[in-house]
């Protein structure tokens, strides 16, 4: 006769139940976190600058009416990663940054790249040799030399090494680190000038190429790993600064036959290559061109972009990003350069600088990009040092007379997207039920949210913020910026 363990039913049931009642309580724990909101607001007129204006909870949503405002926010749904935000490190900016007293120096520093007291940079761009910003125009070569057998990064020792290995450290010690020429040394040009255009002589092709390899092994041997490049800044636009000119036809061809190929040789074919760096408004017909040839494309990460053409008259081009997204799902959208011209010194705290930006950021995103990377991290109170006057704004400015840091609206509007929306999330669905309130949304690694939303109107603005069949009756200011994280 088989002894029957009566005990077996019991164990189970208690098991049973046991588990059941913790599944409870992490149901419980994880609804009770969900219903926590904190909102953060930057605004017009106040004081306000990434301030905590309110901590609330959920309830139960309502369905609301046609005539309220709503954003509805679907974590469900996730689109694409993000890789990061940033800004430029120029050697105009690393010219400025040295004439800071220390103090204002690790100010700065924190400002940008600490997350927790500042508003956490992730990424940074930087350029092979010289560019606009900066006293002068310089190469890593000596003219003519084409076996470069005199290439050397001893001019950025001065400024820009010291400044990026101090950003990287202030970061935690790792920075996104990306790099981009605005022209090839002047005898490997058709105009034999780094201003004023020009093309890359076919007999040139490959030496330029190397050329990048040489900067990345240089930088990498400084300590200062190299993410990747993008092949030219701008290359349909005739500058009276360093420029250069590829057609769509030659961006192809130099990324198959001579940059993709060289990187691999040298051992870099880790690295990722951004096509394009250039305005929305032609880069549909860049991405075609090279995305549609397949030995041109495998040596493609993505396509880089910029606003500079689409901004006067309200037109911003951001259904071309969409598009492109559509069409090459597995290339990546990244924002490489944007910054407002035209500077004047008593239009520091001009908030239409700001609230370019936040739409800007937030239309990009809801179209696919997975990066956004400022110009100029700082400026003097000049708008440069810029060699050809070409003279801009950045979100930080500091008078070196004075010593002064001065913090503009745009630093508190990247600030919104940076500090709370940290490397690796992913952007989920969200929409608005009026299209006067821009909104976005993202889950970072740690399940914790960020909802983005951005009011240019001249009024203040009561809205339903309803997620995941929870809401709060919420209010923005008038031109204001405001980051919902739960």
């Amino acid at each position: 006769m088989t002894r029957k363990n009566i005990m077996a039913p019991v164990l189970f049931s208690c098991l049973a139940v046991c588990n059941f009642t913790a599944l409870i309580m992490e149901v419980q724990a994880a609804q009770s976190v969900a219903k926590t909101i904190e909102v953060y607001t930057t605004a017009k007129d106040t004081d306000q600058r990434l301030t905590l204006t309110l901590k609330t909870t959920l309830t139960p949503a309502v369905q609301p009416t046609e005539g309220e405002v709503s954003i509805f926010v679907n974590p469900n749904k996730r689109f694409q990663k993000v890789l990061g935000f940033g800004g430029a490190i120029t050697d105009a900016s690393a010219e400025v940054f040295a004439k800071l007293p220390p103090a204002k120096q690790r100010e700065m520093l924190t400002a940008y790249y600490d997350k927790d007291e500042g508003i956490g940079y992730s990424l940074a761009r930087t350029t092979i040799h010289s560019s606009d910003f900066g006293s002068g125009s310089h190469t890593y070569i000596k003219e003519g030399d084409k076996s470069l057998s005199t290439f050397s990064i001893e001019h950025d020792r001065e400024f820009r090494i010291p400044l990026i290995k101090r950003a990287i450290k202030a970061a935690g010690g790792e920075l996104l680190l990306y790099a981009s020429p605005w022209s090839a040394p002047a005898f490997m040009k058709s105009n034999n000038n780094m201003l004023q255009g020009g093309k890359l002589l076919p007999e040139y092709y490959d030496t330029w190429a190397k050329y990048f390899t040489k900067f990345i092994a240089a930088y990498e041997a400084e300590g200062m790993p190299i993410w990747g490049v993008t092949i030219q800044n701008e290359p349909m636009a005739v500058q009276r600064w360093e420029s250069m000119i590829y057609t769509a036809e030659e961006e192809r061809d130099f990324l198959k036959n001579n940059l993709g190929p060289q990187m691999e040789k040298a051992g870099y074919g880790d690295k990722n290559i951004v096509v394009w760096d250039h305005n929305r408004d032609l880069i549909t017909n860049r991405a075609n061109t090279i995305f549609d040839d397949p030995e041109a494309a495998k040596y493609a990460w993505g396509i880089g972009f910029h606003w500079y053409e689409t901004w006067a008259g309200g037109e911003t081009m951001h259904d071309n990003l969409a598009l492109i997204n559509e069409s090459y799902p597995k290339m990546n959208l990244l924002f490489t350069e944007g910054t407002n011209e035209g500077f004047r010194a008593d239009r520091y705290q001009y908030w239409p600088n700001a609230e370019r930006y936040g739409n800007s950021m937030i239309k990009d995103f809801n179209r696919g990009t997975v990066g956004w990377t400022d110009w100029n991290i700082l400026l003097d109170q000049n708008g440069g040092p810029n060699h050809v006057s070409n003279f801009c704004y950045a979100p930080l400015h500091a008078d070196t007379r004075t010593g002064e840091l001065i913090y503009t609206p745009t630093y508190y509007y990247i600030g919104h997207f940076s500090k709370f929306v940290r490397p690796n999330a992913y952007r989920v669905s969200t929409s608005s039920s009026r299209s006067f309130l821009l909104a976005t949304s993202f889950v970072n690694e740690d399940n914790k949210m960020a909802t983005i939303i951005m009011n240019e109107t001249d009024k203040q603005i009561e809205y339903n913020f309803i997620i995941d069949g929870q809401q709060s009756v919420l209010t923005i200011p008038q031109h204001a910026m405001q980051t919902i994280v739960y």
